[in-house]
């Protein structure tokens, strides 16, 4: 039957994946997996020996035409990711969205995924939250995303790799402020599996001393304000202010925006919208000091 299975698989401990996932994946023609050598030991444990197809991020391209002709000739396909379930910061998305719009039938087969996981044993609030995936690459990319979600109330989730998760805490406190709490959760379901709850700045100083090693997951506290609601007119005064002391534009809106936890994109573009401080205002500024 031409179906596109979504098959979720373990994220660490093997034993966690369903009746409903081994039945499926020893059914269906082919199985389209993220890294065959991976799903490959997944197989051999459970003794299914249905045969793989690589589909990737670095082959996506030449081999959606591929699985969709397979598909096509009415025949199954389970899709399967390295860890937790396809289309979840990972090209699967792109399969998915290709078949639904050839009316190719589309089952997901539920599995654990680390978001859902992480969440669960953060101790942080799971009624509402938002998942981010991996934060951009780019430096200035990662700062104009962070500051954008500076503000946001839910509870927020990243994925981490170990090399990159120093500068990650540290650009979550310069964005978020040191004392936001965040949960890390390391090697889910696996045999060093291991949560680490407290602040950013706590984070920073432990992972100073100590070697992040294993995939992260981030749960970040969402924004708890308690500070005054100021009108636009009240954040350009005080924009100005900051400004006829000869502090640019960019650095005034950041200074303001570590006294309100307004974001400093926000606070920025009103900065524009201001005239520059004329030289004979600001050293006036400077001489009534």
């Amino acid at each position: 039957m031409t179906t596109l299975y979504i098959v979720g698989t373990p994220i660490g401990n093997l034993e966690d994946i369903t009746f409903r996932a081994i039945k499926t994946l020893q059914s269906v023609d082919i199985i389209a997996a993220e890294d065959t050598r991976h799903t490959g030991k997944l197989l051999e444990y459970f003794q299914i020996k249905t045969p793989q197809i690589s589909y990737h991020q670095h082959n996506r391209v030449e081999r959606l035409p591929e699985l969709l002709s397979i598909l096509t000739e009415g025949k199954a396909i389970a899709l399967v990711t390295d860890a937790g379930m396809p289309g979840i910061s990972d090209p699967g998305y792109e399969l998915i969205k290709a078949c639904i719009e050839a009316k190719i039938t589309v089952v997901p087969i539920p599995g654990a995924t680390a978001v859902i996981t992480a969440l669960s044993a953060s101790g942080l609030p799971t009624d509402k939250f938002v998942f981010e995936g991996f934060l951009p690459n780019s430096a200035q990319e990662r700062q104009n995303r962070l500051e954008f979600l500076a503000g946001e109330s839910r509870t927020l989730i990243f994925y981490e790799s170990p090399h990159h998760l120093r500068q990650t805490l540290q650009d979550l406190a310069n964005s978020f402020g040191a004392y936001r709490q965040i949960v890390l959760g390391r090697e889910l379901t696996k045999v060093y599996e291991e949560f680490w709850r407290g602040n950013l700045k706590d984070a920073i100083a432990y992972y100073q001393t100590k070697e992040p090693k294993g995939e992260f997951t981030l749960v970040v506290a969402g924004e708890v304000s308690d500070a005054p609601i100021l009108s636009e007119d009240t954040l350009k005064e005080e924009l100005m202010a900051i400004m006829l002391q000869g502090i640019s534009r960019s650095q005034a809106s950041r200074q303001l925006a570590q006294m309100t936890k307004i974001s400093r994109r926000k606070l920025y573009q009103l900065a524009l919208s201001l005239p520059a401080p004329s030289q004979a205002e600001v050293e006036n500024i400077a001489n009534s000091h």
